[in-house]
């Protein structure tokens, strides 16, 4: 007796790409309100000048499904055609159910295989790779890869070094076969003993131990060590972009866009100087107007380059994410 193994394709691509993003829009004056700062060293220091925030009634699994809704009809197909949902996010609501298998069931893609990836910033790009991963080998056919977070409700406002970065959002790509490559290979990993440097600062038994002394529980807000993720992300991740381009099979001079993980704009721009990427690359800015979606921000960008035409149906793309765990990944992509 002998197993049967699924039969799958030798491409996978996106074939569509959705984005959500909320109304309400906090500018740097709006938390300067809350902290000793200003506007200018803000966006110094960021190169941020606004974000969008969630209303309070507005959850992860409303704006998931959102983008999730127009990558699909993007990529034209119906959510019936959508047979696994794989959703990175770090600020989902609940530890269990996972965001994804609610946001298969209110888009009507039920009986889809469904499961979260929590990745930090790097989880789109993680679940990217799953998809493609999934489609070559036949588990899956179609899957709707979503980036979302709702960062303004782990936000410490009265907290200078974070209360300016974190946003909300969600970015969404179909992923299925393709005639020609259209993801390349991805390089990924993590760094565990810095997992401090990026973190939540509260948790259940913290909780707990603090109701039973009679005091108030921290609110479970995002702390991060700035300048050591800064220098790791300045000088570690421009060798695990280069190794996605090369694991490709292309040169920088090939690219037409790099969408990185919009954390902070000094960062970019020490990758493209280290990338040594050629001036017609379109280089993503989206965190001047979004801020830091964390694991939303990728196709986030992805969807204004393309619908602002600063990038083109057919573009290679570059992808990284980075962050918390420490953890990241990387491949370049064919843009829908």
């Amino acid at each position: 007796m002998s197993l049967h193994s699924s039969v799958g394709v030798d491409h996978a691509a996106i074939l569509g790409v959705g984005a959500h993003r909320p109304s309400r829009v906090v500018t740097n004056d709006d938390v300067c309100e809350h902290i000793d700062s200003s506007d200018e060293w803000i966006r110094q220091r960021t190169g941020i000048e606004e974000r969008r925030w969630a209303a309070r009634d507005v959850s992860v699994v409303d704006m998931g499904l959102a983008a999730g809704r127009e990558a699909v009809e993007a990529a034209g197909l119906v959510p019936a055609d959508i047979d696994t949902v794989i959703t990175a996010t770090v600020s989902h609501e609940y530890a269990t159910p996972s965001a994804a298998a609610m946001i298969t069931e209110a888009l009507g893609a039920t009986p889809a295989a469904a499961w979260d990836v929590s990745a930090g910033c790097a989880g789109f790009c993680h679940g990217l790779a799953q998809a493609a991963d999934a489609v070559r080998a036949g588990t899956s056919r179609r899957v709707l890869v979503i980036g979302v977070e709702k960062l303004s409700d782990y936000t410490d406002v009265t907290d200078r070094s974070t209360a300016f970065l974190f946003a909300d959002g969600a970015g969404a790509v179909v992923v299925g076969e393709s005639p020609t490559p259209g993801i390349g290979p991805t390089v990924w990993g993590s760094d565990g003993s810095q997992w401090a440097a990026i973190r939540n600062t509260s948790t259940w038994p913290d909780y707990r131990d603090a109701v039973a002394a009679g005091e108030r529980p921290k609110w479970p807000a995002l702390e991060q060590e700035g300048q050591k993720v800064f220098r790791w992300a300045v000088w570690q991740m421009a060798p695990v972009a280069q190794r996605a381009i090369d694991a490709a099979g292309i040169t920088a001079d090939e690219l037409g866009a790099f969408i990185p993980h919009q954390a902070n704009a000094r960062i970019i721009d020490a990758m493209v100087k280290q990338l040594k990427l050629p001036d017609h690359v379109h280089v993503a800015r989206d965190i001047v107007t979004s801020g830091n979606t964390s694991s939303g921000s990728i196709p986030l960008a992805m969807h204004r380059v393309l619908a602002d035409g600063a990038a083109r149906s057919g573009d290679l793309a570059l992808l990284i994410g980075y962050g918390a765990g420490l953890s990241y990944a990387a491949q370049v992509v064919v843009l829908p």
